[in-house]
């Protein structure tokens, strides 16, 4: 700040006073104390608001959670106190009968399991040995195998409704168990038991800022909405604890270790936890309820990133005002220093203002000249821009009617590549039918005109799926028996596999294996697959082309391989492009392993190269179909 004085007696126009300079040391010092006690305080408020919000989201969630828990389980809580009442399976346990009456039973069972829509009903005696089960036709089946360690059996045995949940000993999966005694005469004589499977639960309430959490009385979690949480413990787990569940089986080959929680905090909303999640440290707000009947405790753990999101934006807000306010008086205060220095400086600004003006014109003058230079290039700029865009527009043209065509070219190609295949067989089995009847062997050929006219029906199709495939639809699928395609496939083949004397090798197990797909497009890209590998292998001394199919989890693993020359590392992320091909020039156009994988990837499948020593394999994924 500038002062005045007349000259020995005081400060002078320009000179700044130390008391001044030591006040505004002192505002600013007080200033940011006071935008420290805001910030901590907002912070505090902020977050404390945040998570009660947070929390009565999830009392809100975790109360529908709970009653979609109970509404599953008390949809089936009757159903074995019911069957233990039905005098068919009464009669049956008084007297077994022979094995018709047995294999009878089970049906009923299936059909009763089928019905209510359970995992698994079966029957048990009071020695705890199944003799009747809803999946005696699968292939690990309950029947002769003995639960009696189970502490749903010994509850149903005291007369009680049995309610136990574990993994199963023979399916290995996840299921809730009712069990309920069967009484003759008022003598328990056996137990009934209803297994059902709860793994929908998960699916059904996952979110991406919420994890739900279902424990069993040792603190076990057996559902969770995070699949790398089930069967870990939220604490860790005594000795006896553990033999106590290794004894009854409940987690078999489970490890059971605790949760990777780092810290703890309980608030009035919830309990704040610290995890280790995928190597980063996340915080969350646990809120638990209690199934008292079925001796579970549900947990829902909230996400806290948009609390503290909030707490950012909240305190980011309240110092940018601060932060204003204290501009503002800054400026004010700056404003009645400035009229103060123009009282100090008037006279002195008298003398300058005309020179001021006169510097002023000058530089008028001179910016007015240099926009009138800016302006006569941007004119000549927008002339040239404007004919460059005429030139773009034409160029445009000219792509759209190129692409047009290209794309033209590439559906002929497609097509060619499609119905080269039925054509060769049917110029083969002309030819064949030709023959037979100058030999008079007419019935066979008659077999060959049959064949022909399968194989036009079948390029028929091909044209229609094609269309199909221009609008990108996944067509009509079902459950197909992959022998039945494989077999369709090696009969378009035939010509060509009786000229070159190479037998393919089919090796389905099981032999029935059912995939869910479309006939005609899965049969194509297998010919497609097969063609590949018999001209991958001519010339070679021992050729071998070979198809197999597994299962895979819940998928079919369907494998075309050849021991041919193989696919160098540096074309194998170009094989499935289009016109990609290393045949010789007019001996392939480079489109049956992309309408291959566009036919798999329509089905919802997958297909991808494999390399097995000497072997090239074809690996396709499919969905997989019950064979009942």
């Amino acid at each position: 700040m500038s002062w005045i004085r007349p000259a020995g007696k005081g400060w002078i126009c320009g000179e700044s006073s130390p008391l001044l300079r030591s006040c505004g040391f002192l505002f600013f010092l007080a200033a940011g104390a006071l935008l420290i006690v805001l910030v901590l305080t907002t912070a505090r408020f902020t977050s404390r608001q945040g998570l009660r919000d947070l929390a009565g989201e999830g009392n809100a969630r975790l109360e529908l959670y709970v009653s979609y828990l109970r509404g599953v389980l008390e949809k089936y809580e009757g159903l074995p106190e019911l069957l233990a009442t039905n005098k068919r399976l009464v009669s049956f346990m008084k007297n077994p009968g022979g094995r018709d009456r047995i294999e009878a039973l089970n049906r009923y069972l299936a059909t009763i399991n089928d019905i209510s829509d359970a995992a698994d009903t079966y029957l048990m005696d009071r020695e705890g040995l199944t003799i009747a089960a809803s999946n005696w036709d699968a292939e690990r089946p309950f029947i002769g195998r003995n639960f009696s360690y189970r502490p749903y059996f010994k509850q149903a045995m005291k007369g009680q409704l049995g309610r136990y949940f574990a993994l199963g000993t023979t399916s290995s999966r996840r299921g809730y168990y009712f069990a309920y005694p069967v009484r003759s005469n008022g003598e328990i004589i056996g137990a009934v038991v209803v297994k059902i499977n709860i793994d929908k639960v998960e699916h059904n309430w996952g979110h991406r800022d919420e994890t739900f959490l279902v424990t069993d009385p040792d603190g076990v979690i057996f559902l969770s909405t995070n699949p790398a949480w089930r069967f870990q413990a939220l604490h860790p787990l005594s000795p006896e604890v553990k033999t106590r569940i290794e004894q009854s089986r409940r987690y078999p080959k489970s490890r059971l270790t605790p949760v990777p929680v780092l810290a703890t905090n309980s608030t009035d909303t919830g309990t704040l936890l610290s995890l280790l999640e995928n190597g980063r440290k996340k915080e969350y707000l646990q809120q638990s309820q209690t199934m008292p009947q079925a001796g579970w405790q549900v947990h829902i753990l909230s996400d806290t990133k948009h609390v503290r999101l909030l707490v950012r934006r909240t305190l980011i807000g309240t110092a940018a005002a601060f932060i204003l306010v204290v501009v503002l008086v800054l400026m004010y205060r700056q404003q009645r220093l400035r009229l103060q220095e123009q009282r100090c400086h008037e006279e002195e600004s008298r003398r300058m203002l005309e020179q001021v003006n006169l510097d002023l014109e000058r530089r008028v003058s001179e910016r007015t000249s240099a926009l009138s230079e800016v302006n006569s290039q941007l004119r000549l700029e927008i002339g040239d821009r404007r004919r460059a865009e005429e030139k773009l527009r034409h160029a445009r043209k000219e792509l759209i009617h190129t692409a047009k065509l290209a794309a033209i070219g590439q559906m002929a190609t497609g097509i060619n590549h499609e119905l080269n295949q039925p054509l060769a067989a049917i110029r083969a089995y002309g030819a064949n039918g030709r023959e037979l009847l100058i030999k008079g062997r007419v019935e066979e050929a008659i077999s060959n005109f049959d064949r022909i006219a399968e194989l036009t029906e079948r390029m028929a199709g091909i044209g229609s799926q094609l269309k199909i495939f221009s609008r990108k639809s996944r067509g009509n699928l079902s459950s197909l028996p992959l022998q039945g395609v494989v077999d369709g496939a090696l009969e378009i083949l035939m010509p060509m596999l009786g000229k070159t004397g190479i037998t393919i090798g089919i090796d389905l197990n099981p032999a029935d294996i059912r995939v869910r797909a479309n006939s005609l497009l899965l049969q194509q890209a297998l010919v497609n697959l097969i063609t590949n590998g018999v001209h991958s292998v001519q010339g070679h001394k021992t050729p071998i082309v070979a198809v197999t199919g597994r299962f895979f989890e819940d998928m079919v693993r369907v494998e075309v391989r050849d021991n041919g020359p193989g696919v160098d590392v540096s074309d194998r992320e170009k094989v499935f492009d289009p016109f990609y091909t290393t045949k010789p020039s007019g001996q392939g156009l480079g489109l049956g392993l992309t309408i291959t994988r566009r036919i798999i990837e329509e089905m919802d499948g997958h297909i991808y190269l494999e390399e097995e020593g000497t072997f090239t394999v074809f690996v396709v994924l499919l969905h997989r179909e019950s064979a009942e």
